[in-house]
C-alpha cells in the first residue's frame, strides 16, 4: 500500500502543478519556488511530517520534500549554532542530494552525448 500512497500522492502533486503552468501566467521557475516555501511552511507548521509518513516517496521526492528538508536543516542549526544556523543549517541538510544530483547528471552526459536543442 505504501507505493500506490507514493503514486497517488507524488501523482496529484504533479498534477496540481500541471494545472499551475497550463491555467495561469505563472513562471516554472515561480512555480518551483512555490512548492520549496511551500514545503517550508508546511513543516514549520508541523503538517509535513505526518503528511510525508503517509506519503512516502510522493512527498519526498517532489519540491516540497526539498523545502521540508531546507526548514529542517535550518531547524536543527539554529537550536545547535543559533543565529548563524539560519545560514548554514539549510546547505548542511541538502548538501547530500544537491552534489549527488550534479555528479550523477555529469556522469549521464558521458554516457548519453548532451546535444543543444535546435
Amino acid at each position: 500500500m505504501d507505493y500506490v500512497n507514493a503514486f497517488w500522492v507524488g501523482g496529484l502533486i504533479c498534477a496540481f502543478v500541471q494545472i499551475l503552468l497550463d491555467r495561469t501566467k505563472l513562471m516554472p521557475g515561480r512555480i518551483m519556488v512555490l512548492l520549496v516555501c511551500s514545503g517550508a511552511v508546511l513543516g514549520f507548521f508541523g503538517v509535513y511530517e505526518p503528511f510525508q509518513k503517509y506519503a512516502g516517496a510522493g512527498a519526498s521526492v517532489p519540491l516540497l520534500g526539498f523545502g521540508n528538508t531546507l526548514f529542517c536543516g535550518v531547524k536543527e542549526a539554529v537550536e545547535k549554532d543559533g543565529v548563524i544556523g539560519i545560514f548554514t543549517g539549510g546547505f548542511k541538510a541538502s548538501a547530500a542530494g544537491i552534489a549527488a544530483a550534479l555528479i550523477f547528471g555529469y556522469l549521464a552526459s558521458w554516457v548519453f552525448e548532451p546535444q543543444m536543442k535546435k
